[in-house]
């Protein structure tokens, strides 16, 4: 796709499954990215993360997330609780989907569109009544079926995102974005995904026009791995001396509305 001259060129740093039960492993994550810049962080939460971790029954880490909000960050909704538990999968390539490539998590990619509504409009309520007003909302491992996609034309999120590209609703215009990830289940994955992400972010960065948007997708699980860890701080340092600014994915979606 084109970009647009005039879209905004930046770096989102975007902290995914972010509960109680991952929280001490989010904040190694978080202080890493802060030894290198205090930028703000989109912090997808999840409201009942697996169904072990209701936010709700831990106040430390609200107050840990309002503080972080005070300072600059987004709060986006990551599902409702992360968990692929819909209808045994059709055949061996939705089964390697739903069950390999995303470890059983990928929440929205069965459900029907009453199903799906029912946990947008639930997981939005669960922050809502904790101080936050979601603008974008990113299924876990950005998998959306078709119930979903039905659903989120109806919902009241300004964007939500595929692994490629922002997806700005209710109209679906879709914007280059691309995010770097890790899958670190084994050693062999995180060497390929540590040179598939420098190559990556070298494209985007020589690039700046055709990905406005460069999008550094953080696990909690990212945090067990020094070698992990310095290439997001390398990331951060790399995108921001190339010129692009440190913003949430809402505030660049905001900018570029504003335009």
């Amino acid at each position: 796709m084109a970009t647009k001259p005039h879209e905004p060129l930046a770096v989102s740093v975007v902290l995914h499954d972010v509960a109680p039960s991952t929280w001490p492993a989010c904040e190694t994550l978080l202080n890493a990215i802060d030894h290198v810049a205090r930028v703000p962080v989109t912090l997808l939460v999840v409201p009942d993360h697996l169904h072990r971790a209701p936010v709700e029954m831990a106040p430390d880490i609200i107050q840990a997330i309002r503080q972080r909000v005070a300072r600059g960050d987004e709060v986006a909704l990551h599902g409702l609780h992360h968990w692929d538990d819909g209808p045994p999968p059709r055949g061996p390539r939705e089964w390697l989907t739903r069950r390999v490539y995303t470890a059983s998590e990928g929440e929205f990619l069965a459900p029907d569109q009453a199903e799906a509504q029912r946990r947008l409009r639930q997981g939005r309520a669960r922050l809502e009544a904790l101080g936050w007003s979601p603008r974008g909302f990113v299924a876990p491992a950005w998998l959306l079926g078709p119930g979903a996609w039905a659903a989120l034309r109806e919902a009241p999120f300004s964007y939500t995102s595929s692994r490629k590209e922002i997806i700005l609703l209710p109209d679906m215009a879709r914007l280059a974005a691309p995010s770097l990830v890790f899958s670190v289940r084994s050693a062999w994955r995180r060497q390929a995904s540590l040179a598939w992400n420098s190559r990556l972010l070298k494209h985007v960065l020589d690039h700046p026009l055709r990905y406005p948007l460069l999008r550094l997708g953080l696990h909690p699980v990212d945090a067990a791995h020094p070698r992990v860890l310095r290439f997001w701080q390398h990331a951060l340092e790399a995108a921001l001396e190339h010129g692009r600014a440190p913003m949430t994915k809402g505030d660049w979606v905001n900018a570029l509305q504003r335009q």
